[in-house]
């Protein structure tokens, strides 16, 4: 990587290291945490105390504060592990991969990993400090956005695949999901979204066929529970 190349990259990560934790600092508590990414030990931050930040949005919603969203991206959902374990199946090295609802970042570190060339966004600001953290040593695969569905649309080129873990949980951004991966998919290419087979992505599933998406099912098992495998839907257009 060249010194123009870094030079670019950090400026893409907005500040040092330092700084980005700082910022992180000043929002929430936060450690670094050691999971298993693209079948390798990887740090990812992530925040320390997601279920109390939950509670305090639930607080802060009932007293009627406006525009207080919960914090379900504070968690790494399994969904994230399966989507992992399912990218094994591809040949990512030097494929522009976009991950939308990102998270943690585990989905979009695990594409950057087998080499793909990512963009890892989410609707909210505060997991993208973390992100942005997480991805700091492969800054030259990564780069870190906001992107809200229906609101947002990145200045790139359509991407070949688009991946999204434990996206489809509210029913009221479907529709602003579809036109996202509308907006953001190439004409021959594909989106991945993993979900731990929840009833609201089965209406999901039949919602998003009935808007001309070719579907298909996968399914994933991991260790920790077999019982309770992990779906991949592939949509084409």
């Amino acid at each position: 990587m060249t010194t123009v190349s870094k030079r670019i990259a950090s400026c893409e990560h907005h500040g040092s290291k330092q700084s980005i934790a700082r910022r992180a600092d000043d929002r929430f508590a936060w450690h670094w945490q050691t999971v298993q990414v693209a079948g390798q030990l990887s740090r990812l931050a992530v925040a320390s105390d997601p279920d109390g930040m939950l509670i305090d949005a639930c607080r802060r919603q009932d007293a009627g504060e406006e525009g207080v969203i919960d914090p379900f991206w504070a968690t790494t959902w399994r969904a994230a592990a399966g989507m992992d374990r399912f990218l094994d199946r591809l040949d990512l090295r030097g494929v522009r991969v976009l991950e939308v609802g990102c998270g943690t970042g585990h989905v979009g570190l695990s594409a950057a990993y087998r080499g793909g060339q990512v963009t890892l966004t989410d609707g909210v600001s505060d997991p993208l400090l973390l992100v942005r953290l997480s991805t700091w040593e492969l800054q030259d695969r990564c780069r870190v956005r906001r992107l809200r569905f229906g609101v947002d649309r990145l200045n790139e080129p359509a991407f070949p695949l688009i991946l999204g873990s434990d996206v489809t949980y509210l029913r009221c951004l479907w529709p602003e999901l579809d036109e996202c991966l509308r907006e953001h998919l190439g004409a021959s290419g594909q989106v991945l979204l993993s979900d731990p087979y929840r009833l609201i992505a089965n209406e999901f599933r039949d919602w998003i066929q009935s808007r001309n998406w070719q579907y298909v099912e996968h399914r994933v098992e991991l260790g920790d529970d077999p019982e309770h495998p992990i779906r991949i839907m592939q949509l084409r257009p």
